[in-house]
């Protein structure tokens, strides 16, 4: 069975979480280092694991603005899906509204009573895991 990837692509880190083979459950995987800024996008290393890992899909994270307009994060998430669909051509790319996600992640990590340095370390690992299950949960997922 294939799994799913969930990415939350910053400009210096990426979270990296993926689903379980019957894509019910989201697991934080890794933080990549990146450079968006010098085009160093980790794109080895997710080919790397999509091929090590089954995968059919890649849900990647779309910071919309609350207004459901997109800014400057977003372009540059829109932008990697296209670097990424272009890398790894046989990989469904996915954007996921991703609002709140590194919200929610962080709420979590706090009420999990985790420290503020350790939290600093998995922040996008486990927003990746909140786009990623946010994706999942959703009814349709097959029909987007």
């Amino acid at each position: 069975m294939s799994k799913t990837l969930g990415l939350d692509v910053g400009t210096k880190t990426m979270g990296v979480a993926i689903s379980d083979a019957f894509g019910w459950t989201a697991q934080g995987l890794t933080t990549l280092k990146i450079d968006y800024h010098d085009e160093k996008y980790g794109l080895e290393e997710l080919s790397k694991i999509v091929d090590d890992n089954n995968v059919s899909a890649i849900v990647v994270g779309l910071p919309k603005n609350m207004n459901n307009s997109i800014g400057e994060s977003g372009e540059r998430s829109l932008n990697f899906s296209e670097i990424l669909a272009n890398h790894i051509p046989n990989v469904k790319i996915i954007m996921w509204d991703e609002r709140l996600s590194t919200v929610g992640a962080e709420r979590t990590l706090l009420e999990a009573d985790v420290s503020r340095k350790k939290r600093k370390a998995v922040i996008d690992k486990m927003a990746a895991v909140f786009i990623l299950q946010g994706y999942l949960d959703q009814p349709n997922k097959g029909e987007l």
